[in-house]
């Protein structure tokens, strides 16, 4: 049955119509991985060395037991952001004779194949090994070993439990954060020690390393708790069935202001208030709000006037960033149905670039009090706004024409990396890497006041040339048009 399963996820890839950019990412993905390969290799082999040198009177095992709280923290968040259940397409299978059970079983069992558990291994054999060379007991480091695989495995199937819960929240992020912020403040403030408490209890396992046994029983209740999640959604008259909910909304009468794109306007408005997944931009726009307060407030950033064009494009331009660059596969669900209606395309896109455009300027106005920190802050902003309307908006619809995957608006919202190809990995290079390019370099030429007026000239001649690009754009779309129509049909 698993040599099925897995014939079938190989044969979805190899058929599927994104199977070149899926390819592409994987290849990229490779490389990332190889990268974090390196890295922890790089860290197993040097930890005993580098902390024998640095702390010369303390055993190197007993410092590393010290710091896994802070490991397993760091872990779950990564996993929550990066890590999803491998869940297949279940429903066609549900109308065959395969047991759910076994389903069930191959997706979990699936998971702990995941490479977020292979990757802390690079680091404990080879600190491991080196534990065993330098006169450590052999049966004692394997048993400290052990347990942290053991512990892995359980971080695995713990974030999983903390997602299913998530899906249910509409700001989706709040149980991993309620977790771990939780447990990081009783920690710090010395309420519950769990740091003091996870260092003896491998230092336990270390002297005994049968206490693994309570290690993989809480890895076994997990498993059945994740098993018991899961079997509940297989089922087609219930878990998988689209849930119904009454919607209270505005009638956004004031959009017929905007004439003929009224109707597309007051459509993409609706989505995004209505489903999970698009919400987020609407949340991430607190946090493109506020994030030059990350960098303006500490006077190392004051020094480096060329970031803040960068810091100034993704406060201005965060719901163009992140609203844009799916853009239409917001629509996927439905885009069949549009395209066959009588509509011009132009105006379908001109309702994007507006929308795109407003919540810059809107970013924008809010932003002003930055001049708090200095005029040349608020400067390097209005420059960074007037190249997102004239430069950004029309790049970031220009991207959205080689979209080819559906995305499913009732998923949760953060860190949901559903719909994401290549597209979206290379848009960010003239998106935020370019503008901040040509402004250091004319920085460091000619100065600041002349490299914000070449930001603002691009700008403003995207704007001049908005019809031309408008038309560009459109062709595109039209060109592109039925192989997008066939690509989200097929990933239904």
């Amino acid at each position: 049955m698993v040599k099925h399963f897995l014939s079938l996820e190989w044969k979805s890839f190899l058929r599927s119509a994104s199977f070149g950019k899926s390819l592409g990412i994987k290849i990229f993905m490779g490389f990332i991985a190889l990268y974090f390969i390196i890295l922890f290799l790089g860290m197993g082999l040097l930890l005993y060395p580098g902390l024998k040198k640095t702390f010369p009177n303390k055993d190197p095992l007993l410092i590393v037991n010290s710091v896994l709280f802070y490991w397993i923290l760091a872990d779950l968040i990564f996993r929550f952001f990066f890590q999803k259940l491998p869940v297949m397409s279940v429903k066609p299978l549900l109308q065959l004779p395969i047991k759910r059970r076994d389903i069930v079983n191959f997706v979990l069992g699936k998971s702990a194949l995941s490479f977020f558990n292979f990757l802390p291994l690079f680091a404990i054999v080879p600190f491991g090994i080196t534990l065993i060379v330098k006169d450590y007991p052999t049966s004692a480091v394997l048993g400290w070993m052990i347990g942290l695989v053991l512990v892995t495995l359980i971080i695995n199937f713990l974030n999983f439990i903390i997602e299913s819960f998530s899906a249910e929240t509409e700001l989706s992020i709040l149980p991993i954060v309620l977790l771990t912020g939780g447990l990081y403040a009783l920690n710090h403030f010395n309420i519950i020690s769990f740091n003091e408490i996870i260092s003896n209890g491998f230092n336990a396992i270390y002297n005994a390393p049968l206490l693994n046994l309570t290690l993989l029983i809480i890895l076994g209740i997990l498993y059945w708790f994740n098993f018991k999640l899961l079997r509940q959604k297989l089922f087609l008259d219930s878990g998988l069935k689209t849930k119904i909910k009454e919607v209270n909304a505005s009638n956004l009468e004031w959009t017929k202001n905007f004439g003929d794109i009224a109707p597309f306007m007051k459509l993409d408005l609706k989505l995004i208030w209505r489903n999970k997944r698009t919400k987020s931009s609407v949340w991430m726009l607190a946090l493109g709000l506020l994030y030059g307060l990350f960098f303006y407030p500490q006077p190392t950033y004051q020094n480096l006037p060329w970031f803040f064009v960068f810091i100034g494009v993704f406060s201005t331009g965060i719901f163009l960033i992140n609203f844009g660059q799916f853009i239409p596969a917001w629509d996927s669900g439905y885009y069949k149905l549009l395209m066959s209606q009588n509509i011009k395309y132009e105006q379908y896109l001109k309702s994007k670039f507006t929308l795109m455009s407003v919540s810059v300027i809107i970013l924008f106005v809010l932003g002003i009090p930055y001049v708090f920190f200095g005029w040349k802050i608020l400067l390097a902003h209005f420059a960074a706004a007037i190249y997102n309307v004239g430069v950004n908006t029309h790049v970031i619809l220009y991207g959205g024409s080689f979209n080819r995957k559906k995305i499913d608006l009732s998923q949760k919202a953060a860190f949901n990396y559903q719909g994401t190809g290549a597209v979206q990995w290379l848009i960010g290079i003239p998106l935020l890497i370019l503008p901040m390019g040509l402004f250091a370099l004319f920085y460091f030429l000619v100065g600041f006041e002349v490299a914000c007026l070449i930001i603002a000239v691009f700008g403003v001649a995207g704007i001049v040339l908005h019809q031309k690009l408008m038309r560009v754009i459109t062709a595109k779309y039209l060109e592109s048009k039925y192989k997008m129509i066939n690509a989200f049909d097929e990933n239904k």
